[in-house]
């Protein structure tokens, strides 16, 4: 039998996935990259490190409209909880809480290492997101990563000042992987190798 296999082009794809630094401190690194291997995807580029806020800052959207949405989203969250936003947090301008909440992120993104890799596989983007579960570990679905490991809500990080621990961060789309595998990895980090399996599980044609 032939040793290699290509995925085919149309359903390919590369991926952006991190262990943040909550997943790191808790020992989950191994759970995390075992469970994307017995799915059958592949790593093909990894590494720990410690990331600085300018890295961190330059990762994360400064659009305002994204950190509207940031702000909305909170807002969004604490009416559904009866939760007064002014009371909590001082103002309910979402553009204010948006901020905060980036801030809050680049913080808890720098308190300790991380794990950035790039996954490949057939429709990895969509396989991986299934795989974390939801943003929020509160709603994620038990066998999920976010929802075997954590229950952190919005409610509790917002009014506590810090980021969600979700554990992850995994790319939305095609053009947000593109993006996030170029922030953090050069070219030549980036490998190309066959698994042994791939033969078999995606059928006997090469290219």
């Amino acid at each position: 039998m032939p040793s290699t296999y290509k995925l085919h082009p149309v359903s390919a794809e590369q991926t952006f996935l991190m262990v943040k630094p909550d997943g790191v401190m808790r020992g989950l690194v191994g759970e995390i990259i075992n469970r994307l291997e017995r799915r059958g995807l592949k790593i093909v580029a990894l590494k720990l490190m410690h990331a600085s806020r300018e890295h961190v800052d330059g990762f994360y959207p400064k659009e305002e409209a994204w950190i509207q949405r940031l702000g909305e989203k909170g807002l969004k969250t604490y009416a559904e909880y009866g939760i007064d936003p002014v009371k909590e947090m001082g103002t309910d301008d979402p553009k204010v809480i948006g901020q905060r909440v980036r801030d809050s992120i680049i913080d808890f993104m720098t308190m300790g290492p991380v794990v950035p890799m790039v996954v490949e596989g057939v429709h990895a983007i969509s396989v991986v997101r299934k795989l974390v579960g939801n943003t929020l570990p509160v709603f994620a679905e038990p066998g999920t990563i976010r929802g075997d490991f954590s229950h952190d809500a919005p409610t509790s990080a917002n009014v506590e000042g810090r980021s969600i621990f979700n554990i992850v961060h995994a790319s939305e789309t095609k053009e947000e992987a593109a993006h996030e595998i170029g922030h953090w990895f050069k070219a030549e980090e980036i490998h190309d190798y066959d698994r042994a399996e791939h033969v078999i599980m995606f059928g006997d044609k090469r290219g």
